[in-house]
C-alpha cells in the first residue's frame, strides 16, 4: 500500500475504482511529468448520489461533500495512469464546476470540498491553484464536476 493510500485509510477513505468514461475520452492522461484528469463526477458505485442545481435542489454543504467525492475519483484516475499515488509531487491545478441556481454565488465554498480533501490526503503536495466556475448544467445533471492536474516525481 502506498503512503498516500495509507493516509486515505487513516482518514477512513478508500480509493474507488476508476469511474468509466461516459463518452469518448480517457479518465486521465499523462504527458511528460504531468497527469491531467478528465472532469470527475461524484459517482459512487456507478451512480450519482444526488442530482440538481446547487442553491435549488442541492445545498452548498451537500455539494461540498460531492466535490470531495469528485476529488477522490480524480485521485483514482491519476493512479490508473501512474500506478502509484506516491509519484505525485504536487497538485498543480484544480478546476471545479458547480451547476448553480441563477442566484447561487458560493461556488468557491463548494469546490473547497475538493481542495480540502487533496490537502488532507497529500499535505503540502495538495496545495494548488484553482478555479471554481458556476455553470448552467453538468453531465447527468450532476451538481459538481472536478478535474485536476498533477505533477509527478521523475521515475
Amino acid at each position: 500500500m502506498s503512503a498516500v493510500e495509507a493516509r486515505l485509510a487513516e482518514l477512513g477513505l478508500t480509493l474507488p475504482a476508476v469511474v468509466p468514461p461516459l463518452a469518448a475520452y480517457q479518465p486521465a492522461v499523462q504527458s511528460g511529468v504531468y497527469v491531467y484528469t478528465s472532469g470527475q463526477l461524484p459517482m459512487v458505485d456507478g451512480k450519482l448520489p444526488v442530482t440538481g442545481k446547487v442553491g435549488a435542489e442541492v445545498t452548498a454543504e451537500e455539494a461540498k461533500e460531492l466535490a470531495r467525492t469528485c476529488a477522490l475519483n480524480a485521485l483514482a484516475a491519476v493512479k490508473s495512469v501512474t500506478g502509484d499515488l506516491d509519484r505525485v509531487a504536487r497538485v498543480v491545478k484544480v478546476v471545479g464546476f458547480v451547476a448553480s441556481a441563477s442566484d447561487f454565488t458560493g461556488q468557491p465554498g463548494v469546490v473547497n470540498g475538493a481542495s480540502e480533501l487533496l490537502g488532507e490526503v497529500l499535505g503540502d503536495k495538495g496545495v494548488h491553484a484553482r478555479s471554481a466556475v458556476g455553470v448552467a448544467v453538468l453531465p447527468l445533471d450532476s451538481p459538481v464536476e472536478v478535474e485536476i492536474q498533477v505533477e509527478l516525481t521523475q521515475a
